[in-house]
């Protein structure tokens, strides 16, 4: 006989939930509350945490696996799944199971994204029939990055993150490096030396021109390892900082050259060798489920 952990709600293929990386970052304003107002380009990549969800007895939420014992206040997927069942009145149980591959503190959205396939998953699984638009507005209440992920869609960002514009970004390679040093989101943003006031710009501008991380020069003075990792790979192209990192990236030809140079990579570093994506594998596996 199957334990509860084994009951799987839906099919037992696993839901991705992806990866983003910041190909730039600017900080065009501050908000009265604080908040600062941004505009970045933020593509999605094929590296992928995977989900699966369990039947549980009516009301219980929970994280089984690793990471289980987080306490379910910090848990974001945990989160989302109470706000999701509360909201709309749903008395099912859920267990979620995460297998990480995205790392930790790395600027590339893993949390935000396990959090929007708990709402995608759960809608279609619980049978909500919820919007897009509404899972979005949801997925904000958690996360200024959840949205993106919701909607399954690299895009143009601006506000505090939440105003999407679809955008259809060149697929390339790039090898992603998580260095061991953390970086505190918050830290950066409250920084005097941080610039808030670049010039508003388009995403037409930034297709001619490209961009950069206005975080950048703030993560460099905090983090001695960070702009250490940057500067190594500023040999094999213009490196870059997600999000306020702590993972550094570069665009590289092929994935011949991206491996070629992980090969080379210190090895008190993490690499990723991965393809920027358009349309979120998560759309693929809700349709798949639906089918």
């Amino acid at each position: 006989m199957n334990t509860a952990r084994d009951e799987f709600l839906g099919l037992p293929e696993p839901w991705p939930a992806p990866a983003k990386l910041n190909l730039c970052l600017h900080i065009v304003g501050q908000r009265a509350d604080g908040y600062h107002l941004l505009q970045s380009a933020m593509q999605l990549i094929d590296l992928c945490d995977e989900l699966q969800f369990y039947q549980r007895p009516a009301g219980v939420i929970e994280r089984v696996g690793d990471n289980a014992d987080i306490p379910a206040e910090d848990d974001l997927v945990v989160r989302a799944a109470r706000l999701l069942a509360t909201r709309y009145e749903v008395f099912d149980g859920v267990g979620i199971e995460i297998k990480k591959r995205i790392p930790v503190q790395g600027g590339l959205g893993g949390g935000s994204s396990d959090a929007a396939t708990v709402l995608v998953a759960l809608n279609d699984l619980w049978r909500l029939d919820l919007k897009i638009e509404e899972l979005a507005a949801l997925g904000l209440e958690l996360g200024a990055d959840v949205p993106i992920f919701v909607r399954g869609h690299s895009a143009w960002a601006e506000g505090v993150g939440e105003q999407l514009t679809p955008c259809d970004f060149p697929e390339q390679v790039f090898l992603v490096l998580k260095p061991q040093a953390g970086v505190s989101t918050a830290a950066v943003f409250q920084d005097p030396e941080l610039t808030r006031n670049s010039p508003i710009t388009t995403i037409r501008a930034f297709f001619a021109g490209g961009g950069h991380n206005d975080c950048a020069p703030v993560v460099r003075k905090r983090s001695a390892e960070i702009a250490e990792a940057l500067d190594w790979l500023d040999d094999f192209g213009e490196a870059r900082l997600t999000g306020t990192g702590a993972c550094v990236f570069v665009a590289l030809p092929d994935e011949a050259t991206a491996r070629s140079v992980l090969a080379r990579v210190p090895a008190r570093w993490t690499g990723y060798v991965v393809r920027g994506l358009n349309r979120s594998p998560l759309l693929d596996r809700l349709a798949h489920e639906s089918a």
